[in-house]
């Protein structure tokens, strides 16, 4: 088949090396150059330096509405769309063109968790399933009828980077198969219950607040939802204080309150405590809650999350 591959980060990338093996990639489109780091230097999406490197065909349109986009179709004029986290949303004209549609790989189990961050959301919302849904795209936001999806379980343990990395091995075996069976005739397409629908909306700082009103459960499970982006966060003293791991604990105070510091940061919040192992102050590194403990020694009563 002569694939038209669209995505833009590593979840897109091992599915993009997939088809390579076994079809015709005939370009790639991906988001435009942005910077990145301390130094603020363009740097290349992920998909598009794998494909640089192929020697394969790379387009950064700005925007798709205009139609311009349609000279690109007809270059190439592919079978299908291959769409993984593409970023954009695609026009009618360009989901009507190939004679296959356009194919998006979606980090759910849909209908649940469309939108634009399932990967985090399925881990704060504390679900013990998620999986990747292949899709005949439409017009609408992860509306398209369903193909094929793979399950995949979520420990009590597991993060958001975690689930990122199972998706990244199942994704292509899932994706290989749904263009198998479109080619052969072989896959009946499943209408979405819109009943069952849920959003998996954009991620804001606010989003990734600490809540010390929260339970330890829920704080756990957002701490673990947005390590290692983009981290959940409250304030110690007058600095941001990033949150990378935590476990549920045992002990009272007022919420927010630090209330231990033997072998973490112990902190009271609604119904119990959680204790910190692993963080960041601003301006400092990465660090396990040990270090942060003999290089800062916060003091027992210590509230977390002021001055927000």
């Amino acid at each position: 088949m002569r694939i038209m591959f669209m995505g833009t980060p590593e979840i897109a990338v091992c599915c993009l090396n997939s088809l390579i093996e076994k079809h015709s990639v005939v370009c790639v489109v991906t988001q435009t150059d942005k910077p990145k780091g301390r130094g603020q230097k363009m740097a290349f999406p992920p998909v598009k330096d794998l494909a640089l490197s192929l020697n394969i065909d790379v387009y950064q349109p700005q925007s798709l509405k205009d139609g311009a986009f349609l000279e690109v179709l007809e270059k190439y004029k592919p079978d299908v769309i291959v769409v993984v986290a593409y970023g954009k949303i695609l026009p009618k004209y360009v989901i009507d063109y190939p004679k296959y549609g356009c194919i998006n790989v979606h980090a759910s189990l849909l209908p649940k968790y469309r939108g634009a961050a399932p990967i985090q959301w399925v881990i704060v919302n504390g679900e013990k399933v998620s999986g990747v849904t292949t899709m005949q795209m439409d017009v609408g936001l992860d509306t398209g009828d369903m193909l094929l999806n793979a399950e995949v379980e979520i420990t009590d343990t597991m993060t958001a980077g975690e689930l990122h990395d199972k998706f990244c091995e199942i994704s292509p075996d899932v994706l290989l198969r749904t263009l198998d069976g479109l080619e052969k005739g072989e896959l009946t397409p499943q209408k979405q219950d819109d009943n069952l629908s849920s959003y998996a909306s954009l991620l804001t700082k606010d989003s990734c607040r600490i809540n010390w009103n929260e339970t330890p459960q829920n704080i756990v499970n957002l701490i673990r939802g947005m390590n290692p982006f983009p981290t959940a966060h409250t304030r110690y003293k007058d600095k941001s204080l990033k949150i990378y791991s935590a476990k549920i604990s045992t002990g009272t105070g007022e919420n927010g309150e630090i209330i231990g510091t033997n072998n973490g940061l112990t902190v009271a919040c609604r119904g119990g405590a959680i204790t910190v192992t692993e963080l960041q102050l601003e301006g400092k590194k990465r660090m396990q809650a040990t270090e942060f403990l003999r290089g800062y020694s916060p003091q027992i009563g210590t509230i977390l999350g002021e001055n927000l």
